[in-house]
């Protein structure tokens, strides 16, 4: 499995990143990677973070409640709140822990490999600036990450 970093991290407006990916793999194993927790907890966020799953609950108003690990020791607390689900093509989800923003990913054939495009919409532009140093690169790893999970599962 190969991703290629097609179109890096682009700060679309004054309040939302967007980043995407083109997955040498099959939509439907790449939405499993961003659906089913045994996969994702191996490879959300940034490099050197690990993840402990309290709650996944993959419905509209469902609790997906985690703590993010970093390298350095520090918990991330992170509560989210699935909005929307098309199984295959879309995944919605708004991050009610600080800071606040939507998450829109979508899932599209192209030829056989999927891109990826992940939309996070904040709260505030502010919130949007103090974040981004971290979010566009973390974002990247975060893919990185992703295309070694989906090596491992083919």
């Amino acid at each position: 499995m190969t991703a290629s970093k097609n179109n890096p991290a682009e700060t679309s407006t004054g309040q939302e990143i967007v980043s995407t990916r083109l997955f040498d793999a099959p939509r439907e194993l790449v939405f499993k990677a961003w659906t089913d927790p045994n996969h994702l907890v191996h490879w959300w966020g940034p490099n050197g973070f690990t993840n402990t799953f309290h709650e996944f609950d993959l419905r509209p108003g469902g609790m997906w409640r985690f703590v993010m690990h970093g390298p350095d020791g520090t918990d991330y607390k992170n509560e989210n709140v699935f909005v929307e689900i098309i199984k295959n093509e879309r995944l919605v989800f708004d991050h009610v822990s600080g800071p606040l923003f939507q998450a829109i990913v979508t899932f599209a054939d192209e030829a056989g490999k999927t891109k990826v495009t992940f939309r996070m919409i904040f709260k505030s532009a502010a919130a949007l600036e103090r974040f981004k140093p971290i979010i566009v690169p973390g974002n990247e790893q975060n893919f990185d990450r992703l295309a070694a999970q989906l090596a491992k599962m083919v």
